[in-house]
């Protein structure tokens, strides 16, 4: 007897595969993406503190420079003086600013992040729930399918074997009329 089910199965079985990674697939571009949102976040702090550090690098070299003028210009202290309040005052409210951006952008930031993961939770959810079914139906196609197969494969088989027995008689009915036409 043919197996007639085994190409069926085998091309199922594929499917599913296929279908199962596709899912991890997904599963996994939204974990890489967690994990750069992750990264992102974690990297403000870092990113702030280098901006910190060279607005009062910048802050320092002007007052370098100040110190410089007053240095080499006599009477200017009274001038240079205001001139530094100004600048510091400036720089002050820079770097407070500076400060609140950041704190609101990470902010920001988190909640994005917050919503970004439960929305990709109950998206993967309610993928794996379609998968379920998928899966399921699936199957039930297949099974459906080697039964329509083995049918299949129990009718050519027996057709076959009506073929041969046609066969046999013609050949029975020709050797009968030989032996007649001979004698």
């Amino acid at each position: 007897m043919v197996d007639y089910t085994t190409p069926v199965t085998t091309a199922f079985e594929m499917q599913r595969a296929t279908i199962e990674q596709s899912q991890k697939a997904l599963e996994q571009s939204i974990s890489f993406q967690q994990n750069v949102n992750e990264a992102l976040i974690d990297s403000l702090d870092t990113q702030e503190s280098a901006q910190r550090r060279s607005v009062e690098l910048t802050k320092t070299a002007f007052h370098s420079y100040l110190d410089a003028v007053e240095a080499t210009v006599p009477g200017m202290a009274g001038t240079i003086d205001e001139v530094r309040a100004t600048v510091d005052e400036q720089y002050d409210f820079l770097l407070e600013n500076h400060a609140e951006v950041f704190d609101s952008v990470e902010s920001e930031m988190l909640e994005g992040v917050e919503a970004y993961d439960e929305m990709t939770e109950d998206y993967v959810a309610a993928v794996d729930e379609q998968v379920s079914m998928l899966v399921e139906a699936h199957e039930e196609l297949e099974s459906q399918s080697v039964e329509v197969a083995e049918q299949f494969g129990d009718q050519l088989e027996e057709v076959q074997e009506q073929v041969e027995e046609i066969q046999s008689q013609v050949e029975e009915v020709q050797a009968q009329a030989a032996d007649a036409v001979e004698a």
